[in-house]
């Protein structure tokens, strides 16, 4: 028996969630727009001196555009699909140093919305 499909979310929702979050709510993010017809999400995040790559250059340090990245991304899947996804992750090389992980995302329908990819240090400690 499969659990009842989820509503999309609204950008009130999803700002919502955005304000429960500490990191999230570190980063000051905000839900501006989103257009489920197109397919988009509009999302801002404010320049910071915590964010500066180095002091007084007024340019993002890559950890927190990376971070931007991966919240819109979530959160635009979240948007056209509801809440419930399933991720199935396959080993695609298993090296002494690095590991390389692919990421298919599929909705409540089992249609592919997302794919991601991740590499990881797989030593043991």
């Amino acid at each position: 028996m499969s659990e009842p499909a989820a509503a999309p979310l609204t950008v009130q929702e999803i700002q919502a969630t955005f304000d429960a979050s500490p990191f999230i709510g570190f980063l000051q993010l905000r839900a501006v727009a989103l257009d489920r017809d197109a397919g988009t999400l509009t999302v801002t995040m404010p320049m910071r001196p915590e964010l500066e790559r180095r002091t007084g250059t007024s340019q993002f340090h890559g950890g927190p555009l990376a971070a931007f990245i991966d919240i819109v991304g979530d959160f635009a899947v979240g948007m056209a699909v509801g809440r419930v996804v399933t991720g199935t992750a396959r080993v695609r090389r298993m090296g002494r140093t690095v590991a390389l992980v692919d990421v298919d995302v599929h909705d409540e329908q089992q249609a592919l919305v997302a794919v991601g990819r991740g590499t990881y240090s797989p030593q043991r400690g």
